[in-house]
């Protein structure tokens, strides 16, 4: 069989032209769209099928230069620590605090189930720990940074099982929000909140005027002072003997950089714009991701994978029905909120506003709701998450 060997300048072109490919066929694929599929994950996956039935006829395997992932996906992540507000967390008072709670108890129930049918069925807890909160609460960006971790812990193929685990997630999250929160608007004859008064976005939404070169240059400065100041705090923590993913340094001097900038004044973080960074890192990153997997790896562990996504998705909805629900007031926000949070509980938070966005065009808006999810699925999920994950991996 012959091999070829792309560079990492071929390795990216090929990701993005991949990624030309998924936004194409999204455009013309509702389905797609609905499910808030990205396009990385889409043309990469085309790809991924293509060199998958070339290796298996025996033509032609691929080899890639992955330096480039790597990168991309440090960088996402930082911009993801940018995103910590201190400030914002404070303004959603008990409410927040007992969702966060309650988060934290579905991570922590997704690695525990997720090991503990491995065991039953008999396979590697690893496998397991690859449908669990690493693609579950996590999605594309943890398996794709959490892979190559756990298979440097035995696994082979990890990235790629977790990749799959993700992207069933994706619609699996998609699927199970607005049916269940409706159903709990009608059951419970729950009133919409005919909320009246101007609600003050409490998340950086993206401004509509134009940004002059000058702050994306900055925003990028920023970045890669975080990835490089991030370096010294990984090599620190590893000292603890734990294993930490490449990104955790930077995330979290991303998060001191953000907030010292917020409270001194003597620097201001361009949010909006390393938003938009992080999200063409996050693009190319996945793209990279899904045309390098090897999904030939998957074909021996299919039934296992199945019954532990399965077991995944009982557990959503019963986390989503009867914890969540209840612990946030049981009314017409709770249902809002659960629709959302099966959104980035086994996806992502594009999903998670989905969700809500259909339920609250039909019953009415709901502030609490749109003020919570955006700020657990898009600021806090990710550090818990990234604990819960460096603990199951480390302790398995």
């Amino acid at each position: 069989m012959y091999t070829l060997n792309l560079d990492m300048y071929q390795t990216a072109a090929v990701a993005v032209v991949m990624l030309f490919a998924g936004t194409f066929l999204r455009k013309r694929l509702k389905f797609l769209e609905t499910f808030c599929i990205p396009a990385p994950i889409v043309g990469g996956l085309i790809f991924a099928v293509f060199s998958c039935l070339l290796h298996v006829w025996g033509i032609l395997d691929f080899t890639f230069d992955e330096t480039l992932k790597k990168l991309c996906m440090v960088a996402f992540f930082t911009s993801v620590g940018f995103q910590a507000n201190v400030k914002v967390l404070k303004s959603g008072g008990v409410s927040l605090l007992i969702y966060l709670v309650c988060v934290g108890a579905l991570v922590s129930a997704q690695d525990f189930l997720a090991v503990g049918m491995a065991s039953l069925l008999g396979v590697n807890p690893l496998l397991g720990l690859c449908t669990g909160s690493v693609s579950m609460t996590g999605g594309h960006g943890m398996s794709g940074a959490f892979g190559p971790v756990i298979e440097d812990f035995g696994l082979a193929g990890a990235a790629t099982l977790a990749t799959a685990a993700a992207t069933f997630g994706l619609i699996a999250g998609s699927l199970m929000g607005g049916p269940l929160g409706q159903h709990l608007i009608l059951k419970k004859n729950l009133p919409g909140t005919a909320a009246k008064s101007d609600r003050k976005p409490l998340l950086e939404e993206k401004e509509k005027l134009h940004r002059p070169m000058t702050m994306y240059a900055s925003a990028c400065y920023q970045l890669i002072l975080a990835m490089g100041i991030g370096t010294v705090v990984s090599m620190v923590l590893s000292q603890t003997g734990l294993t930490f993913p490449a990104y955790i340094g930077a995330l979290i001097v991303a998060a001191v950089m953000r907030n010292i900038g917020e409270f001194t004044g003597v620097f201001r973080a361009h949010i909006g714009e390393i938003n938009e960074i992080g999200s063409i890192c996050l693009s190319i990153f996945l793209g990279v991701a899904m045309i390098t997997l090897k999904l030939w790896q998957l074909a021996e562990l299919a039934l296992p994978l199945v019954i532990l996504l399965l077991g995944q998705t009982v557990l959503m909805f019963l986390f989503a029905r009867y914890v969540f629900f209840n612990a946030l007031g049981g009314d017409y926000d709770a249902a809002v909120i659960v629709a959302g949070t099966c959104g980035f509980g086994m996806g992502a938070t594009p999903n998670a506003m989905a969700n809500m966005q259909v339920l609250t065009e039909k019953f009415g808006p709901s502030v609490k709701a749109y003020i919570l999810v955006p700020i657990m699925g898009g600021m806090l999920v990710d550090f818990i998450n990234s604990i819960a994950i460096t603990v199951f991996i480390n302790f398995v």
